[in-house]
């Protein structure tokens, strides 16, 4: 049976956060959080509507959406959400990461292929989320401080190489758009992220649309 959202607990411990494609061609640069305004979602029961969800782009042709963790629904949560948490978007961020890690464990790093690796909590469902952990990524830096080339392929998928390792890094440039394309509706983003001096950047654009 599926899951009412007006049984979903929406306060802050439950408040948590997933990667989403951006249509369009979208290829941000910055990683400043922007609203993305109103949304049109379909409901459960096939009604479309127009909501303003606590959606915003982040990077490269990735947005986030802030939503509230059910046994089989997660419902968005919604701007007057975090207003009502008393909270706004960076606060947000920061304690849906945490609750995700909290829930779902901290990411574990595991041997993918050609090199790469892979991260992975307890769910699948928040795998790629882990790619919003800044702390885990800076532990990772100091080990790697040249930088590190992160590819989000679809929601469970997370894979990463420091970018001295140039035979995984050509692996990850040339796979990483079969990656995305055969994820179907799980796909997130077919581009590359950078991780170095405590910022991300695009490292190979998404690919054409």
């Amino acid at each position: 049976m599926a899951q009412n959202p007006q049984d979903i607990d929406k306060s802050a411990q439950n408040l948590m956060v997933v990667l989403r494609e951006s249509m369009g061609g979208v290829n941000k640069q910055d990683e400043m959080l922007q609203p993305m305004g109103r949304m049109r979602v379909k409901l459960a029961d096939g009604k479309e509507v127009d909501v303003e969800s606590a959606a915003f782009l982040l990077l490269g042709d990735m947005h986030i959406r802030f939503v509230f963790d059910g046994p089989s629904y997660m419902p968005n949560a919604k701007l007057q959400d975090l207003a009502r948490l008393g909270i706004n978007p960076e606060q947000a961020l920061q304690l849906a990461v945490g609750n995700i890690k909290r829930v779902y464990g901290n990411p574990v790093v595991k041997p993918f292929t050609a090199g790469l690796m892979q991260v992975e909590g307890k769910s699948p469902d928040f795998d790629s989320s882990y790619f919003l952990d800044r702390d885990f990524w800076r532990k990772l830096l100091r080990q790697h401080p040249e930088g590190i080339v992160v590819g989000v392929p679809k929601r469970g998928g997370l894979v990463f190489a420091p970018l001295s390792d140039s035979t995984a890094v050509d692996s990850l440039r040339r796979g990483i758009a079969y990656l995305y394309s055969s994820s179907g509706q799980m796909r997130v983003s077919s581009a590359l992220y950078l991780f170095k001096d405590d910022h991300w950047t695009v490292f190979q654009p998404p690919q054409a649309q």
